[in-house]
């Protein structure tokens, strides 16, 4: 599966199998707030809105690892995405809320970017 990023595309190949067989995710550590940050960014850059439901899917799709339940990893985990939401808006890097949609800001457009770069040298994108 592909997932355009602006002009660029994710390819699938960010996933790797551990030797239990395990779908594992080839990413530098990040913060979860980082990853939402990139998801918000990669959703905009694909001129969508980029709506709750939106933001979790994409970053489910993105990074299944973090972003999927324990007990059931083949589904996505909202609540995970609660507080990390409310730290961008405090650090005023992102806009909106679950209810209507997010945008991002001047800073955290430069932060996206930055983010991106660091995926980019653990040969995400």
């Amino acid at each position: 599966m592909d997932i355009l990023f602006g002009k660029n595309k994710i390819s699938s190949s960010i996933m790797s199998k551990d030797k239990k067989n395990k779908t594992k995710t080839a990413f530098p550590k990040m913060s979860i707030g980082d990853l939402i940050l990139f998801s918000i960014y990669s959703i905009l850059s694909n001129k969508q809105d980029c709506k709750f439901e939106k933001l979790v899917n994409q970053s489910f799709i993105l990074f299944p690892d973090v972003f999927g339940f324990k007990s059931y990893p083949q589904w996505p985990d909202a609540r995970k995405l609660d507080r990390p939401l409310r730290a961008l808006r405090n650090q005023k890097l992102i806009k909106g809320d679950p209810k209507t949609e997010f945008t991002i800001t001047k800073e955290g457009k430069e932060k996206a970017e930055t983010i991106t770069k660091k995926l980019r040298q653990g040969k995400l994108l």
